[in-house]
């Protein structure tokens, strides 16, 4: 392999402007590094993913499992360039059964976890709460449009495991995907544990395509002694990558750390350019309009059966709103 790749690029003369040193909460910066060959995005959330997860009072092990599935789930929804949804899914055996996060486009997000709580125990990482199982990253472009779907097999290991065998089996191109959470406590906030979460994405995306070639997947059951392909990475994605991966989850969710700086941290060698940020916020897309048709399509007896002291309750799983409905208004017929 050459000392340099022919495609890989001096650093530019000059920035044109220093990083700003102002964080900015639930956004998601978009940014490049021409040097390198790589975009990518970094997420903070603050207000929005506490939002979320303090509706649900989820034991600490599982709000961070669901933070991260958040932070993924923003980092690859808000590349979307259309009205429409990115969702996250995660059905396993593990003690979190169940997962969905819903990123609405431009800037919409909700989420929500099933869990046994007799089954926590120990298991605090992501790979030992999610155990076996899949995950369903789903692009919904509308009523009109076909839904494209991809699946990821999960073996124990972390959301990040997931997504990077994502990227190489259903994308192929050479990424890397960081996440991390936390809980934050300031004494001037009456005591109270407020959650953050960072993550940050970074893609390979030369111009010759030969430059992003990737070895195969594993043989699997191949003979003893089968030659396993090789291919040498790019000199500038190594060193793209190898830069990504000194990042400290600190770094990532610290609120006195601006996204920009951390992004200058990291490339300031090479020269990085961000762009506008999408401002995200926390909010569901339920409402009394939505839930009464959900309940219409229902049978007459399934209805019937939901009637409890003389009125039909529905509790949103996603921002925990509760709607009653007399039974006339749930379209449950008189006996």
């Amino acid at each position: 392999m050459d000392s340099q790749s022919p495609d890989m690029k001096t650093r530019p003369e000059g920035p044109v402007r220093a990083p700003s040193a102002v964080p900015i909460d639930d956004a998601a910066l978009p940014y490049e590094v021409d040097a390198l060959d790589v975009r990518g995005r970094l997420v903070r959330l603050g207000p929005a993913l506490d939002d979320i997860l303090t509706k649900h009072d989820y034991p600490a092990p599982v709000g961070k499992l669901l933070g991260e599935a958040i932070v993924l789930t923003t980092l690859l929804g808000s590349a979307l360039k259309f009205e429409g949804r990115f969702i996250l899914q995660a059905q396993t055996d593990g003690p979190v059964s169940f997962l969905v996060v819903d990123y609405k486009a431009p800037d919409q997000l909700r989420a929500y976890a099933r869990f046994d709580a007799s089954r926590l125990g120990t298991a605090k990482d992501s790979g030992a709460l999610l155990g076996r199982g899949h995950l369903a990253m789903t692009i919904d472009q509308g009523p009109d449009m076909s839904r494209y779907q991809g699946l990821v097999a999960l073996d124990g290991g972390s959301l990040e495991d997931a997504a990077h065998e994502y990227f190489l089996r259903s994308e192929q191109i050479p990424t890397r995907v960081r996440l991390a959470v936390g809980e934050e406590w300031r004494s001037n906030d009456g005591g109270r544990h407020r959650w953050r979460a960072g993550g940050m994405l970074m893609q390979f995306l030369p111009k010759a395509p030969e430059r992003a070639r990737q070895a195969d997947l594993h043989p699997g059951d191949a003979p003893e002694g089968a030659e396993v392909h090789a291919v040498a990475e790019d000199d500038a994605w190594v060193e793209a990558r190898s830069l990504v991966e000194t990042v400290e989850d600190v770094e990532l969710i610290d609120p006195e750390l601006s996204g920009e700086r951390l992004l200058y941290r990291l490339f300031h060698e090479r020269g990085v350019r961000v762009f506008k940020p999408l401002v995200l916020k926390a909010q569901c897309s339920c409402s009394r309009d939505a839930v009464a048709a959900m309940l219409k399509s229902f049978s007459p007896d399934d209805r019937a059966a939901m009637v409890k002291d003389d009125k039909v309750v529905v509790t949103c799983e996603f921002c925990s709103s509760v709607y009653d409905f007399t039974p006339d208004e749930a379209g449950v017929e008189d006996a």
